[in-house]
């Protein structure tokens, strides 16, 4: 394409050349431009791409979007000066890969806790029903039935919209995709349109890259406030910032709850780790899924569908033979003791508090709940003993173990966890770094019925320690120790 028409839907400051030349790729990383590119310097929050036009010159790239222009500018090649390098790259991307979401109805997911799950269901949901689905999400993304590995809960805008075009090439009308609030405030999903966008909830969550829990409600704010007037919107009216979320909005507002009157209402009936009975609306349903969070998470994917035209009954039927995603209250049974393992994601207070409760509420009798817990390194560190005291309240045995601790000193992570552990509660948690051990621990000393959970990693292949990602997947040890104790 040519550069002028990938810039104008972009604020341009000042030009330095020729904008009537052609443009072969976008790139913000400079070792991957090649002789054609144009390449964007972003200003990242570690490193300022600014300090690669040298080197993305040297590799061919023939126009460069910046946001401060350089001293010298260099033969045969075109600057463009913009306001907002990270936002230009979303623009020019969805441009340059012939805007896909123009093409395909595409709806994001934000709040959280519960992205990946409402994303998840929305993709089986609508697969089920005929339609040829992507899916972009924390655990997986898919192209139909085609697995692709994610890396990112949402991928950088040149990487997203090729995504997308792929997608839309292979015949796909409905893309479902999570939005984090780093991909919102990094402008990763600037220039897509959104036919709808989904709330779950808002908790303690990301304060080491948003500073402070205001700044990180206007993020996911600002991107309802964003949608076009012909988008839906669904918040969740019982979070307490559920109405905050759509107060800008010019999309089509809808509510869904379990405790007020909403356009998507839901009623628990019984509550049991054999599944979710449900009134949703007028619909008594049975479903698969377990957990008052899931119940939210179900009525969230059935005012999406309601929105974007499927059948109610339709809708409830099919969701009501769906499991959720992977690493998201994935249980098994060992099975001689009948033992409940839980590998879960939960990484957060509010998420951990939320699967505890659930658990506490299905105990039948005499079992006792063991949760394997830590918090990863390099991360949010107020939620450290926050995340330890409510384990410890909602929980018989608590063992602290190392999560991702990535650069830091995995004991330090846990005598921080330590710290929020009030005196009453001192004597049931231990600490055993080494996270296989404590799983192994966990499930040696459980009896006949008890519950596992292991918190934090959920899907995640892997641990990351010193920089070093080292494979480790929760379920497969769970599994290795289930074996090993019934031997």
């Amino acid at each position: 394409m040519l550069l002028q028409d990938l810039l104008y839907k972009t604020s341009v400051q000042t030009v330095n050349g020729s904008t009537a030349i052609a443009i072969n790729a976008l790139h913000i990383d400079s070792r991957a431009v090649q002789q054609g590119a144009c390449f964007i310097a972003i200003k990242g929050t570690g490193v300022d791409g600014h300090q690669f036009i040298p080197a993305a010159i040297a590799n061919g790239a023939v126009a460069i979007v910046c946001e401060d222009m350089p001293k010298d500018f260099a033969d045969a090649v075109t600057y463009i000066k913009v306001n907002d390098s990270s936002a230009a790259a979303g623009r020019m991307a969805h441009l340059f890969y012939d805007e896909p979401t123009l093409k395909m109805k595409l709806v994001g997911v934000t709040g959280t806790n519960g992205k990946t799950t409402v994303a998840t269901l929305l993709y089986k949901l609508f697969s089920a029903s005929g339609y040829s689905c992507g899916l972009i999400s924390t655990v997986e993304n898919k192209i139909g039935n085609r697995v692709i590995t994610a890396t990112h809960t949402t991928p950088d805008a040149i990487q997203l919209n090729s995504l997308l075009h792929t997608m839309y090439q292979s015949g796909c009308t409905y893309v479902f995709m999570e939005c984090s609030s780093h991909a919102i405030q990094q402008k990763r999903i600037e220039g897509l349109v959104f036919a709808g966008a989904l709330f779950t909830n808002i908790t303690h969550d990301h304060l080491d890259y948003h500073k402070t829990f205001d700044a990180y409600i206007h993020v996911k704010k600002s991107w309802f406030d964003s949608l076009p007037a012909g988008a839906f919107a669904i918040s969740n009216a019982d979070d307490k910032r559920g109405a905050v979320m759509l107060q800008n909005t010019k999309a089509k507002k809808y509510f869904y709850s379990l405790k007020t009157l909403a356009d998507f209402k839901g009623k628990i009936l019984n509550n049991s780790l054999t599944g979710l009975h449900m009134m949703v609306n007028d619909t008594e349903v049975f479903f698969k899924m377990i957990g008052e969070f899931n119940a939210y998470n179900l009525l969230a994917v059935f005012g999406a569908a309601s929105c974007l035209g499927m059948d109610k009954q339709d809708a409830l039927l099919i969701l009501s033979e769906l499991n959720g995603a992977e690493g998201r209250f994935d249980y098994q049974v060992s099975r001689k003791e009948k033992v409940v393992g839980i590998v879960d994601y939960a990484h957060t207070p509010d998420a951990l508090l939320n699967v505890l409760a659930t658990l506490n509420n299905l105990r039948q009798g005499n079992e006792k709940i063991i949760t394997v817990v830590g918090c990863g390194g390099n991360r949010d560190k107020t939620k450290r003993p926050v995340m330890a005291e409510v384990a410890c309240e909602h929980s018989d045995k608590v063992i602290f173990t190392s999560d991702n601790p990535r650069k830091e000193n995995p004991c330090q992570i846990i005598k921080e966890m330590e710290a929020g552990v009030h005196a009453g509660l001192k004597k049931r948690f231990i600490s055993i770094t080494d996270r296989r051990e404590a799983i192994k621990t966990a499930v040696s000393i459980s009896q006949k019925e008890d519950i596992v959970l292991i918190a934090g990693k959920g899907h995640e292949k892997y641990q990351d320690i010193d920089g070093v990602k080292h494979p480790f997947d929760d379920k497969q040890v769970l599994l290795e120790m289930f074996e090993l104790m019934e031997k």
